[in-house]
């Protein structure tokens, strides 16, 4: 069942999609009212268009301003929210136990840019291992007067990774780098037990264990209250000196400074890193300065195929969630019976159950 005759689904988003696919998808249906949003725009009139909103689709963090942030301030002026969207799989700028209490679903985009990110990660490994970042910048700087010898790095064939957080992403590295390169897999997943890990073409470990062991650690689990820090001191001074730290995931979970201490005193060989605490970095960033780390812009779900992707699959999961069907990746499934109240009382219809709640 869909919304009633000449009943319309508000649906806003701020400046644009990540993909015009999206707005292709939504735009053309008489049962959604898309409103795109500026924030150029003088806020009350965002204001006045947001509290009648049904469904928030929310900036990636980098572009987000304030005061759009889907947090306990905007929920009490947007009453007829039921339900806000992140760009990808992470979702952690939006208040997830706020909406929760407000009855507001949140659903991300997981698993619609895992080979983006898979590939990166790799990218990064073979780039560190291969000593390209560096052979790339001395070429610059020193043209013919490089030894070449000086720059020998090494095969990752055979060697060991190790996996924290083994969901979608972490599952696909583990994937190709057993597959491509009959790498030694290693993961750390709480959540998973040691039958499912051998399933992704992991062995279960400890953190320390892992950190000991692996010839690159890389990152694949959201940032929590619990993950948040997970990488500091102690962790970095755990892995081998020739070992190279990749983190693709989320800014925050490593101790930047420590990093920059870590990368100093030549405790690791390298890292890859995707995410910063501020993104954009500023150029003047400790870690942009070493020739042994390899930064990119938050990056590694940019792609044409997953923004593609990305896009097209938040599109659906709206018209899924208006139809009033099950999203298929809701976040605080445990909102979904005051969602479903509060749905039916906009919409006239209970949404139907949610079969994974």
């Amino acid at each position: 069942m869909a919304v009633r005759v000449g009943q319309k689904a508000g649906l806003v988003f701020f400046e644009s999609w990540v993909d015009p696919i999206a707005e292709d998808i939504l735009g053309g249906r008489d049962d959604v009212d898309l409103r795109k949003l500026s924030y150029s725009t003088v806020e009350a009139d965002n204001w006045d268009v947001m509290s009648r909103a049904h469904g928030y689709q929310v900036q990636a963090r980098t572009e987000l301003r304030e005061p759009w942030f889907p947090d306990a301030a905007l929920i009490a002026r947007c009453p007829n929210l039921l339900a806000a969207s992140s760009t990808g799989a992470g979702y952690d700028y939006i208040d997830v136990e706020a909406c929760t209490a407000a009855g507001i679903l949140v659903c991300n985009q997981g698993g619609t840019n895992t080979e983006a990110v898979a590939e990166h990660a790799l990218g990064l490994m073979l780039s560190l291992s291969k000593r390209i970042g560096i052979a790339d910048k001395l070429l610059r700087r020193h043209g013919a007067e490089i030894d070449r010898y000086a720059l020998q790095g090494n095969d990752i064939r055979g060697k060991t990774v190790g996996i924290v957080g083994l969901g979608a992403i972490g599952g696909r590295l583990a994937e190709l780098c057993h597959g491509l390169f009959g790498m030694t897999v290693l993961a750390y997943d709480p959540y998973l037990d040691g039958a499912e890990i051998v399933r992704r073409h992991g062995t279960s470990a400890s953190l320390v264990e892992l950190l000991q062991r692996s010839d690159f650690v890389s990152v694949h689990c959201p940032r929590s209250k619990e993950t948040l820090g997970m990488f500091g001191e102690a962790q970095f001074a755990a892995m081998k000196p020739s070992a190279y730290f990749i983190n693709t995931a989320r800014g925050g979970i490593h101790d930047e400074p420590a990093l920059e201490t870590a990368l100093r005193e030549r405790r690791i060989a390298g890292a890859g890193i995707d995410v910063f605490l501020k993104e954009p970095p500023p150029p003047d960033h400790p870690l942009l300065s070493f020739d042994n780390v390899i930064a990119t812009p938050h990056t590694a779900g940019i792609t044409q195929e997953a923004l593609e992707q990305m896009s097209s699959s938040a599109a659906d999961q709206w018209i899924e969630l208006f139809n009033g069907r099950a999203p298929p990746r809701v976040v605080n499934p445990q909102a979904w019976p005051a969602f479903s109240r509060r749905f039916a009382s906009m919409f006239g219809f209970e949404p139907e159950p949610l079969p994974y709640a």
